[in-house]
């Protein structure tokens, strides 16, 4: 299954409406990115497309992305500094072992959402919405080749 295809379009837009959800109290910005393949290490994967979609940009560099390699079957959660300084060290793999429970169950989207919420929920405890913030990147999912 392609990148593309993995997610229905009813699936696609509850996660792009979970992504709003989580920005709502938030200036954090969460994007989804869906590739066929991830050749290499999945976190080097994330990285080059963190930086490719420009999410090292925002002004308070407290962006995520949830990169999943659907044929591949790995999955990354990657925070930009901001984030990073700010949850413990560990909040990461939190977040990815609960979404590898609903992945096993071949509950994607409801992983994926869970995990999109969780993320917002510290996102705006670090990072609340001020009155002057912008929507700094699209809350569309991706896909890659």
């Amino acid at each position: 299954m392609s990148a593309k295809n993995f997610f229905s379009s009813d699936q696609q837009a509850a996660i792009k409406q979970s992504i709003a959800n989580a920005e709502l109290n938030t200036s954090g910005e969460i994007r989804v990115h869906i590739d066929d393949t991830c050749k290499g290490d999945v976190l080097d994967c994330a990285a080059n497309m963190f930086h490719e979609m420009k999410m090292d940009n925002t002004e308070l560099r407290n962006g995520v992305l949830f990169y999943l390699a659907v044929s591949d079957h790995k999955f990354a959660i990657l925070g930009d500094k901001g984030i990073n300084e700010k949850v413990p060290a560990d909040f990461w793999d939190h977040i990815k072992d609960l979404m590898l429970a609903h992945f096993k169950q071949q509950q994607f989207t409801e992983g994926l959402c869970k995990g999109i919420e969780m993320a917002g929920e510290k996102l705006k405890a670090n990072f609340p919405l001020q009155s002057n913030d912008t929507n700094e990147l699209t809350n569309d999912v991706s896909f890659g080749k």
